[in-house]
């Protein structure tokens, strides 16, 4: 997974910044990734999504989170991370 692709990903404001988000299907999904807002494992074939900052280099940044958990995390307050 590269750069910010038009179509397929967009951005998004929230008020810890801009993001740039893609939503991945189960289909997509072929790995077992780490929710940083829940801190539990997403398993592979569950739709997703990966989100990074929308500066330059950000996509080094990327991180897969819960659907819920992306929506949720910043009413989870101090202690978490955002990546």
């Amino acid at each position: 997974m590269g750069a910010f692709v038009p179509g397929l990903d967009r951005t998004e404001d929230w008020p810890d910044g801009e993001w740039r988000v893609r939503r991945l299907t189960g289909g997509a999904a072929d790995k077992v990734y780490r929710c940083p807002g829940c801190d539990q494992e997403i398993g592979a074939r569950l739709p997703h999504v990966v989100s990074w900052p929308a500066w330059p280099g950000g996509e080094d940044e990327r991180r897969h989170w819960h659907t819920a958990c992306w929506r949720n995390r910043l009413r989870h307050g101090p202690g978490r991370s955002r990546y």
